[in-house]
């Protein structure tokens, strides 16, 4: 099964909560940044811009500003909230690459 809609849900949910939240939406209204997620054997992409993610893609973007490597299971499981972002990432559950700062606003991606 692919993982597509999952991140898509998770994206959806992502802006809801943005554009209903003040505080949430000034935290992240001046970031642009693209973000590159890896799972097994699928790839996808999206840009944070203007406190709203878009261009969600089934490719990598070149130079992105965050990489995430994962397991389609891992992936569930942080969105469902049973796996915690800080827990995966210690426990190497997930790979991240990309700037602290970025990390840290790319935790809200998963609250």
């Amino acid at each position: 099964m692919s993982a597509k809609p999952l991140i898509q849900h998770a994206i959806d949910k992502f802006n809801r909560k943005i554009s209903e939240n003040k505080e949430a939406r000034d935290d992240v209204e001046l970031l642009t940044k693209t973000v590159n997620i890896s799972l097994d054997d699928e790839v996808y992409s999206f840009k944070l811009e203007k406190a709203e993610i878009t261009d969600f893609k089934s490719v990598l973007l070149d130079n992105a500003d965050i990489s995430i490597a994962t397991t389609v299971e891992n992936l569930k499981k942080l969105i469902d909230g049973t796996l915690r972002p800080m827990r995966a990432y210690v426990t190497k559950k997930i790979i991240a690459k990309g700037n602290i700062q970025d990390l840290l606003h790319l935790k809200k991606f998963f609250d």
